[in-house]
């Protein structure tokens, strides 16, 4: 039976998590600046509608193999369309309701979206409820509420995200609270990630009598202006339960662990043109009764040279823990929650902030308004070969751990992006990009080790 639109967590735990920073340079930056939906009755009543389509082809992505042709060796059409109403009842209470459909078209995968045996596809979703809330009060000063279906998006997104680029994107049933100053904003929050099912109402795990996880996801983030040099200082602490799972070695109970961190961003109108981030989080607790003990760590630095194609060059390190041995009381795997990973660990999404060692150089430009560039070449390490290397779900192995994985060198390869996006006018958007990856000993020395690439075209509309 299908839930209510506004879903109430009162059963979840109550914990804590704050005001997004600012945004990462993302692949995809809608809804563009100036974007404004349509408004009636003096403004109370807004609509807002989306129609994006991406056309991919992949080749090698997942199994590094030429000589097999996999169900993800193809080209697909990703077709999404949102529906948004909102209406502000008051000065402190606003409704929005916003539906999506989503498909994919061609290919060969399995369009049973989630499904195990989907080889990764997207799917198929028929029109459902994206998001649905009430908000109480005004969440840019003082203090507000929103509660029901929505979307969570804290700092840089490395932990928690909406995952825009994923066709159907991430949601949650989630309590908010928030409090805002000119200076610093605090959210508290608890939450239940959102399963998509086609031909079903989409149901969050908490109030999912079919699923066995009963995830809750609860925080706090303080986000402040507490440094003058920086955009933005941020501290967070997460919580995460669920009934545990075989992803990091035989299940022996429930998960319960916490995360805390601190994003750091420097402001490069105060530095003379440079800019810096520092991300880093530690872990601990239980990951499917086992200890947990983990760290995570993004470093970064770029310097925005005085020209009208307002070109940057940076250079950034991640890192994430691994584990030496999935068989015994511990684990070492940082746990990468729910970010948006697609911003930051290559395009062709083989990388988790999760057992890696990550290097890049980072080049953006824009030769007109409306066009910006960017070009971005990784080179990827395992940090312990005893531990699986996760693509971008934080759970999909890219190759089993057995004795030659154990044993193999830890470099995975080298993957070069480049990405365009021309913004027509505020409402549309154009965005292309092809990425290459040139494999590594870890995947000669375990099985296939055949180069792969990937190229998309992206259109988007937003009313």
């Amino acid at each position: 039976m299908k839930p209510t639109a506004l879903l109430l967590l009162a059963s979840a735990s109550l914990a804590f998590a704050g005001a997004p920073a600012e945004k990462p340079a993302a692949p995809a930056p809608f809804p563009p600046p100036g974007y404004a939906p349509i408004t009636f009755f003096d403004g109370k009543l807004t609509v807002d509608i989306q129609e994006k389509m991406r056309f991919e082809g992949r080749e090698n992505n997942f199994d590094f193999n030429s000589a097999v042709n996999s169900p993800q060796d193809a080209t697909w059409l990703l077709q999404r369309f949102r529906l948004g109403l909102g209406y502000q009842m008051t000065d402190w209470l606003k409704i929005y309701v916003q539906g999506q459909d989503v498909r994919e078209l061609g290919g060969s995968r399995n369009n049973d979206i989630g499904s195990p045996g989907s080889f990764g596809a997207e799917g198929d979703d028929n029109f459902d409820i994206l998001k649905a809330y009430v908000q109480l009060g005004d969440i840019k000063k003082g203090f507000s509420a929103t509660v029901g279906r929505q979307f969570l998006s804290y700092g840089d997104q490395r932990l928690v995200g909406p995952l825009e680029w994923l066709n159907q994107a991430r949601t949650f049933d989630a309590i908010k609270l928030r409090y805002a100053t000119k200076t610093w904003a605090l959210d508290l929050f608890t939450s239940s990630p959102v399963t998509f099912k086609d031909h079903e109402w989409n149901v969050s795990q908490a109030f999912d009598n079919q699923n066995n996880q009963d995830s809750i996801f609860s925080g706090a983030y303080l986000s402040t202006q507490f440094i003058p040099i920086n955009t933005t200082t941020d501290f967070y602490a997460f919580h995460k339960s669920d009934q545990g799972n075989a992803d990091f070695g035989a299940r022996r109970g429930d998960s319960s662990f916490y995360t805390f961190g601190t994003l750091w961003k420097g402001d490069p109108k105060k530095l003379g043109g440079f800019d810096y981030e520092v991300e880093m989080a530690y872990q601990t607790g239980k990951v499917s009764g086992r200890d947990l003990s983990a760290f995570a760590g993004h470093w970064g630095v770029g310097y925005n040279i005085k020209h009208s194609w307002k070109p940057r060059v940076g250079l950034q390190y991640n890192y994430a823990t691994g584990d030496d041995s999935l068989a015994d009381g511990d684990v070492n795997t940082f746990q990468n929650l729910y970010p948006t990973n697609h911003l930051f660990y290559g395009y062709m999404d083989t990388t988790a902030w999760s057992n890696m060692h990550n290097p890049q150089l980072n080049v953006s430009f824009m030769p007109t308004a409306k066009l910006k560039v960017m070009l971005d070449y990784h080179i990827y390490w395992n940090a312990d070969s005893g531990d699986a290397w996760r693509r971008v779900n934080n759970q999909t192995r890219v190759r089993p751990v057995n004795a030659a994985a154990r044993s193999a060198d830890k470099y995975r390869g080298q993957e070069f992006d480049i990405t365009a996006i021309y913004k027509f006018n505020p409402h549309v958007a154009l965005q292309t990009g092809y990425s290459f990856f040139l494999a590594g000993d870890y995947l000669a020395q375990t099985g296939a080790s055949d180069n792969a690439h990937f190229g998309y075209v992206q259109l988007q509309f937003d009313f």
